[in-house]
């Protein structure tokens, strides 16, 4: 299925020399990437600091970089800013909020990111109240319903991924914002897991606020998070946690209050993290050349093919056997998974462990089949090899 796309196998140099399945955790560096930081390096060597205001230069990079990624996740031009990481977009967002009872309340569920629970649990010092929704009894998913009726009057916002970083379920962001909506609650849906593999329509959806990085199916690299923020939503909210590029006129240097610039530059601050927005270009533009729905396609493909192979040789899976509840990765829960997960990169098969979910495997657009098939055919003979079997 679209194995047309193997064509970009080439864009990739780890795959000449590993089996690369760990998209969902740090996806492969594009080839294109060395020449994108060159072009860094020369302009600061060149220019010096008139890289700053050059036409196209670096000062308007958070938000020109950000333009790519409306494409990708069909959001309207300028109103995706970047950031270092989503721990730092989140708590932008949230110093623009106060926790005034009794709409104080943050619900979310404990399938989120822990990285994003930490960062909402001490939203608690600002006056916040945590609701804390169980994930269902299959470990996979989370039941709807329950999550639903948690979001009430009292609620101000509700942090939601929408893929699963452990099990790769899909949540149902639309029942999420349109309930949310209803109450007068705000949704941050973090669409890392989602974002260049699985369709994201962010204006479609309405959703508030949008959050993710790329380092996943991007493959963009760290260092390149971003905050979507819904125009008419950001034209009433001001941050905390500001810095002069937020400014509208930066360059003005004037003293006092802020004045606040259009909607993606005001959710900005300090100097802006260059290196990252250039290494990240490659693979946005990548992603956005293939199409989303494409490499959707495909990722269901080859996901497929995991499981089947996975289930004929009766390995258990802790991901959704339903495509329409599966994200781009499929999870393995073999014995002693970690120790096995090690040996598989020893052997060049890239992949990743997580508790309670066992050995995740993300395949991207330039993977095989047969390089699906052959993981788990690695994964049987390593446990046979270890007396497991």
């Amino acid at each position: 299925m679209n194995d047309d796309l193997l064509r970009w196998r080439e864009e990739f140099p780890i795959l000449e020399r590993t089996v690369y399945l760990n998209s969902n955790s740090l996806g492969p560096m594009p080839r294109g990437v060395r020449q994108q930081l060159g072009s860094f390096m020369d302009q600061w060597d060149q220019r010096g600091v008139r890289a700053w205001l050059d036409d196209d230069g670096w000062w308007d990079m958070p938000v020109k970089v950000g333009d790519l990624l409306c494409d990708i996740l069909h959001a309207p031009q300028g109103t995706i800013s970047m950031h270092q990481n989503v721990s730092i977009a989140e708590a932008v967002l949230l110093s623009c909020l106060a926790f005034e009872a009794p709409r104080n309340k943050i619900v979310y569920t404990d399938m989120n990111f822990p990285s994003v629970m930490y960062v909402m649990e001490e939203q608690r010092r600002r006056g916040a109240r945590i609701v804390e929704v169980p994930g269902a009894d299959d470990g996979v998913s989370v039941d709807l319903e329950r999550l639903l009726e948690a979001i009430d009057e009292e609620t101000l916002i509700v942090p939601v991924s929408h893929v699963l970083f452990r099990s790769s379920y899909i949540q149902d962001a639309a029942a999420i914002v349109k309930r949310a909506h209803e109450v007068g609650a705000m949704v941050i849906l973090d669409v890392y897991q989602s974002a260049g593999c699985v369709p994201v329509d962010l204006q479609a959806l309405d959703v508030d606020v949008a959050v993710g990085g790329s380092v996943k199916w991007l493959c963009g690299g760290p260092g390149a998070g971003f905050l979507y923020v819904r125009p008419d939503v950001a034209e009433r909210l001001k941050p905390m946690y500001t810095g002069w590029q937020a400014h509208a006129r930066p360059f003005d240097f004037a003293r006092g209050a802020m004045e606040w610039g259009t909607p993606a530059y005001r959710f900005l601050n300090g100097t802006p993290h260059i290196p990252a927005l250039f290494a990240a270009k490659t693979g946005y533009e990548m992603i956005r050349e293939i199409g989303v729905d494409r490499i959707r396609e495909r990722s269901l493909h080859l996901t497929q093919t995991i499981l089947d192979t996975a289930m004929a040789a009766d390995v258990p899976v802790t991901c959704p056997e339903g495509p329409e509840h599966r994200g781009g990765t499929v999870a393995l829960n073999a014995p002693d998974g970690k120790a096995v997960c090690d040996e598989l990169n020893r052997r060049d098969f890239v992949c990743d462990y997580r508790p309670e979910a066992g050995i995740r495997l993300g395949p991207h657009f330039f993977v095989t089949a047969d390089e699906c098939r052959s993981v788990v055919d690695e994964i049987v003979k390593i446990l046979k090899e270890r007396g497991l079997r």
